[in-house]
């Protein structure tokens, strides 16, 4: 191996593109170059857990096909995770599988869903994890390898490759990578974690399988009600509606977060409100075939379907006919999650649809601390 001028050794580049390219052959990336992985890489990353290199760490019985640490730890190095990320990789698995939806095909899905992670606590700082500007974008490698370890195993374990096994009609970029820190240090409220139970101080990950990021620009108004209109506004747009009711992740720009809680708003309050003001009415739902629900899977379709049967709101309020009163398009306030993520610039939040009525306490999983 060559010797560079400060005395190191630099990789020949000939075989570092031959061992790139062998990647390329076998099917073993994402379509963006891998980080190509020896015995003693796939050790340090090992080294990172106190669970065996064959404990199994997701399993999709659909597919007669699992994961194990092993595997998860190979397909993080070829991410370009360095070791000390695999335990924020592990608990992005082990809170998908408490999620569920993985095991149900979903991933395999038209729809094309994709994981987001958010990540909490110290591990942040301790792994350079980015929650400020340009949280959704490049430039932070924690983020886009974390993001993107969970993609390359789905690949390279599950076999879940474009247009065969995954049958996304368009997917989504969060397929390749969706990984972002709350920026607990400039938010007004707890973070996510403590309003279910974890300690401050304590590392987590909160998986979400998702389907679309929405970009929200609200610099308009200083007044709290009409920004909430504005995101329950786009969460209840018409095109999200696939099934009954849907569920949503605020992601809260620091500026946003800090006048909805300087007005005395905290987040069941939001919740509340983006509830109650997310809805359409009956006439513009009959306006885009999207007025009943199928009796079998609970998907909007036209009223005029042959499964079509009212949805629960219509058969629980008389004057919900079609063309008249109004449905909530989500199912409770519970539905809806509140993370604060981005730059203190400006008035930009988004909203994350997430997949399926949800409702439920997410899926907060500790990073494993050795």
């Amino acid at each position: 191996m060559p010797v560079g001028s400060d005395g190191g050794r630099v990789p020949d580049p000939a075989a570092v593109q031959d061992a790139i390219e062998y990647c390329y052959e076998r099917g073993w990336t994402d379509g963006l170059p891998v980080v190509p992985c020896d015995q003693a890489l796939l050790d340090r990353f090992l080294a990172q857990t106190d669970r065996g290199p064959d404990d199994v760490v997701f399993a999709m019985p659909h597919l007669n096909r699992h994961c194990t640490v092993r595997l998860a730890a190979l397909n993080a190095a070829m991410a370009g995770c360095r070791p000390e990320y695999f335990p924020v990789v592990l608990a992005a698995w082990d809170s998908l599988a408490a999620e569920g939806y993985l095991a149900k095909g979903i991933w395999q899905s038209t729809t094309g869903t994709a994981p987001m992670l958010v990540v909490n606590g110290p591990v942040r700082e301790r792994i350079g994890l980015n929650g400020r500007g340009n949280v959704f974008g490049p430039g932070f490698r924690a983020n886009a390898t974390i993001g993107r370890a969970l993609r390359l195993t789905a690949l390279n374990a599950f076999g879940l490759r474009p247009r065969e096994l995954d049958q996304a009609t368009q997917g989504t970029p969060a397929k390749y990578t969706l990984c972002i820190a709350e920026n607990e240090e400039e938010s007004p409220w707890a973070p996510l974690p403590a309003e279910y139970g974890f300690a401050a101080g304590e590392s987590t990950v909160t998986a979400m399988t998702i389907r679309s990021v929405v970009h929200v620009e609200a610099r308009h108004t200083g007044v709290p009600e009409q920004l909430l209109r504005d995101f329950a506004d786009t969460v209840a747009r018409t095109g999200a509606l696939l099934h009954e009711t849907i569920s949503a992740c605020l992601v809260l720009g620091p500026e946003h977060a800090r006048l909805l809680a300087g007005a005395g708003w905290d987040k069941p309050r939001i919740r509340e409100f983006v509830y109650a003001e997310a809805v359409r009415s009956r006439a513009d739902l009959d306006r885009v075939g999207k007025g009943s629900v199928s009796r079998k899977s609970r998907w909007r379709v036209p009223v005029d379907h042959p499964d079509a049967v009212p949805d629960r709101e219509a058969e629980s309020d008389p004057d919900s006919t079609v063309g008249a009163g109004r449905a909530h398009v989500l199912r409770s306030p519970e539905t809806v999650l509140v993370v604060v993520a981005g730059a203190s610039n400006s008035g930009v939040s988004a909203v994350v649809e997430t997949f399926g009525p949800r409702g439920d306490r997410p899926c907060v999983v500790p990073v494993e601390h050795r």
